[in-house]
């Protein structure tokens, strides 16, 4: 069997532009119902960076369903869209500086609302603390090359500016 290392605290707690990129290969790792571990590479994400990015959530301040993205890096910020998708975020930066990165893919499934269901990801994950929990956390993975950039997708709400960040990094 193959062993990972689980990523620290130091690793999330570095700007959002710096963590969503090295995300790419890390192993997005999850305990199942039936206590087995379910384990796959991340091969897509989304940065959103602040209180002055337009697309991010904390972008109108702190509210109860933000407040897990004004802590340290580390921490699960996951939501519903359109009253059926779950969407897994990474927090990371310091503390009262809200940022995530959106899990967007992982290898075989493509789809941020895909990969929280394959996973089993729910509301009761919010606020998990990857660097702790015993049921989510992310691991070493392998290092791609070639990783590509692109604007971020769905966020047309945000204006021009915000729509075009060059923020979505996948492999």
């Amino acid at each position: 069997m193959t062993s990972y290392k689980r990523l620290g605290r130091d690793f999330y707690t570095r700007d959002v532009l710096d963590v969503a990129p090295d995300l790419l290969g890390k192993i997005l790792s999850v305990k199942l119902h039936d206590n087995s571990i379910f384990r796959s590479a991340i091969t897509e994400v989304e940065a959103y960076r602040g209180d002055g990015d337009r697309a991010c959530h904390a972008s109108k301040g702190r509210t109860t369903r933000t407040e897990v993205m004004f802590h340290d890096g580390g921490m699960v910020y996951i939501y519903l869209v359109y009253g059926m998708h779950w969407m897994l975020n990474v927090v990371t930066g310091k503390e009262d500086n809200p940022q995530a990165v959106l899990i967007r893919a992982v290898e075989e499934c493509y789809g941020p609302g895909r990969v929280a269901k394959i996973f089993g990801l729910d509301r009761s994950f919010y606020g998990e603390d990857l660097t702790l929990s015993q049921r989510i956390w992310i691991e070493e993975g392998r290092k791609p090359e070639n990783i590509k950039t692109g604007h971020r997708i769905g966020i047309d709400y945000a204006g021009e500016y915000w729509k075009t960040r060059p923020w979505r990094y996948f492999i």
